[in-house]
């Protein structure tokens, strides 16, 4: 029995040919279903070129195991964690590598109401039945049924009735799809604001989808693929510019000064919407940055709770805790109205609501905010021995420190500054993230120090 490597701490990824093909799909997909046993599995792919193979690979696999399978074609993440649960579904499974590069291809997979599997909650036990390879014959009698759904027209109704779309203000909006699966839900929008005749009008960027992402892989987090978006904001005098990544359950926002606005300081501007309309409730948020989420959250009553890094880990944390809204500075948004899931979509909708409603345009709604707890933003090292590296720097700072957390990587907090160091899962990287209440020249020499310790043997 060989090891499948594609199959990560709550998802599924991994090279084309090496680690993932047609055969380890269509395995995958039979473990899932013999696992699950549910009697319908929905099932989405995004816009590379493999995606669409993968998915029907994927498919028969579920149907030779007995589940009917609900293709709703080629979608983001997000419409699959709706299909399942507005159609109540057993389970769903969307094709997607995301941000990953271009010789890759993986799934994220969830069960009934859209719960999440990771590796404490079902996913080794896909991976061991995968590997072991040792299905029974079919039984053509009773192979699962295979039907081609839209959900796209509920779906839409759905986002926005998290807006008061009677309040929106004339405004210009630029949208970058990157060229990937946001492209069709952007034209949705579009025409749907035109039908109920909004004062919004949409600028469209790399808006077609196309596999072979002739304007690089869609990854706004990092600082080389924000030019096309922030480019087009200040050209066109838009109020504010939105961009995703290419399975669109990111979106990263740019205001209309053509500044990039880091998750980080988003998860405020909506823990604070979300707590206006829901007093007391509670708001679930990662280690990495914190405290001007907790201060947000404390400032408008209500209760602040943190969570290990990953989708999975946040879902799980806002089920528990009946949390109205999760957030992680590295733009992922979760929503309890949307079955506890991330969406790429409901983020802006609520900040181009706060933008109509306030009378404020996006920078300054959130300079408040960057000003009181400043953050470079995540800093990404490529270092040979990411563990020795992390320790020398606790070392360092260790017998200062106020407070230690080790929920995910180290985080250590200090009077007027704190930071967060982890490694990645499949790279030789650390991650550094830091902030400091509001002292920028404390901020640079920290983030000096803690990168020259990095890096120093």
């Amino acid at each position: 029995m060989s090891e499948l490597t594609c199959f990560k701490a709550y998802d599924i990824r991994g090279q084309l040919d090496t680690e993932l093909d047609e055969d380890i799909a269509y395995r995958i997909g039979r473990a899932y279903a013999e696992f699950l046993k549910p009697k319908n599995v929905v099932l989405g792919g995004d816009v590379r070129l493999t995606s669409e193979s993968l998915k029907l690979a994927l498919s028969n696999g579920i149907r030779d195991a007995g589940s009917d399978v609900i293709d709703i074609g080629m979608v983001g993440t997000e419409q699959v964690y709706f299909a399942t649960s507005h159609l109540q579904a057993g389970g769903g499974i969307e094709v997607t590598a995301s941000h990953n590069p271009i010789d890759y291809n993986g799934m994220k997979p969830i069960r009934e109401n859209s719960k999440p599997i990771s590796s404490d909650t079902g996913l080794l036990e896909i991976k061991k039945l995968a590997e072991k390879n040792a299905f029974s014959e079919v039984e053509t009698s009773k192979r699962g049924s295979y039907d081609q759904v839209s959900i796209l027209d509920d779906y839409l109704e759905h986002l926005c009735s998290y807006v008061d779309l009677k309040e929106i203000k004339p405004i210009k909006l630029v949208m970058n799809a990157g060229n990937g699966a946001a492209g069709p839900v952007v034209d949705a929008i579009e025409s749907y604001f035109s039908q109920k005749d909004l004062p919004i009008a949409i600028i469209k960027v790399n808006n077609e989808p196309d596999g072979t992402f002739p304007n690089g892989i869609p990854n706004p987090i990092l600082h080389e693929n924000r030019a096309s978006t922030i480019d087009a904001v200040l050209t066109n005098k838009a109020d504010m510019g939105i961009a995703w990544d290419g399975d669109f359950d990111r979106c990263f926002l740019v205001d209309e000064k053509g500044q990039f606005i880091e998750g980080y300081y988003i998860v405020g501007l909506l823990a604070e919407a979300f707590l206006s309309k829901n007093p007391g409730s509670k708001i679930v948020h990662d280690p990495r940055l914190t405290w001007n989420t907790i201060d947000i959250v404390s400032k408008n009553g209500g209760q602040a709770i943190q969570s290990k890094t990953g989708h999975a880990f946040i879902k799980e944390r806002m089920r528990l805790e009946d949390a109205v809204y999760g957030g992680e500075m590295s733009a992922h948004h979760y929503f309890r109205d949307f079955f506890y899931c991330d969406s790429g979509m409901i983020p802006w909708l609520l900040v181009m609501e706060l933008i109509s409603t306030s009378g404020k345009p996006l920078s300054e709604l959130v300079e408040a905010m960057m000003g009181s707890y400043p953050s470079p933003g995540e800093i990404n090292r490529s270092i040979d021995d990411p563990a020795a590296a992390i320790l020398r720097v606790r070392n360092h700072f260790e017998s200062d420190a106020l407070k230690v957390d080790e929920i995910d990587g180290v985080s250590m907090e200090f009077t007027n500054w704190r930071f967060n160091l982890r490694m990645s899962n499949t790279e030789p990287l650390v991650r550094l993230n830091l902030e400091t209440r509001g002292d920028m020249d404390l901020l640079k020499k920290r983030e000096e120090q803690i990168l020259e310790l990095l890096e120093s043997n």
